[in-house]
């Protein structure tokens, strides 16, 4: 796990075009569980910042586009949107085309480019206000960081792998999500 993140940390301060020459399932479902479980951890890191801009009235959280979108569909639907539909649509659009900056300067163009603009375009979710325009680096924080790790698990081991990545993590979270209704 320590060495998954090390080598993550290292690959995003300078991304390079290079598939991860392992094909083994079991070594990459080992390497996706930990980047999945750092994305996790990113998230809850960040979340307390989340926590304090709602308490100080800075930014409405609980005015978000997903619940909106989510209003209304069973549990099935929410998955089938957000788990399926969405990533899959998401990875063809930021991270498929990242292989195809070949040249070392114009990849590392790319891989940043295409993660900054799956980050901003989250912005979104928000209700549109001076305060989220101000603040938009920081509600964005973590698209921004999961821009790069999808980025990361597509180079090495493919686009399928980042939708799954991007699926499984959406999942997890619409899952933990509705456990709160019950």
């Amino acid at each position: 796990m320590k060495e998954t993140f090390f080598n993550l940390v290292t690959y995003l301060k300078n991304p390079i075009l290079e598939k991860d020459s392992n094909t083994d399932l079991k070594y990459r479902f080992k390497i996706f569980f930990h980047i999945l479980i750092i994305s996790v951890a990113t998230g809850l890191i960040i979340s307390p910042i989340f926590a304090l801009i709602h308490e100080l009235q800075w930014v409405n959280m609980e005015n978000h586009q997903v619940e909106e979108m989510f209003k209304g569909m069973g549990v099935f639907q929410m998955i089938l949107l957000g788990a399926i539909i969405v990533p899959i649509i998401e990875e063809l659009i930021f991270r498929g085309p990242i292989t195809s900056f070949k040249k070392p300067n114009s990849f590392k163009f790319g891989f940043y480019f295409f993660a900054l603009v799956f980050g901003f375009i989250h912005i979104s979710n928000f209700e549109m206000t001076k305060n989220v325009l101000i603040l938009s680096p920081i509600l964005v924080l973590p698209q921004l960081l999961l821009g790069g790790y999808f980025g990361y698990i597509r180079v090495r081991f493919g686009l399928q792998w980042s939708m799954l990545m991007h699926g499984t993590y959406n999942g997890l979270f619409i899952l933990l999500g509705t456990l709160s209704e019950f």
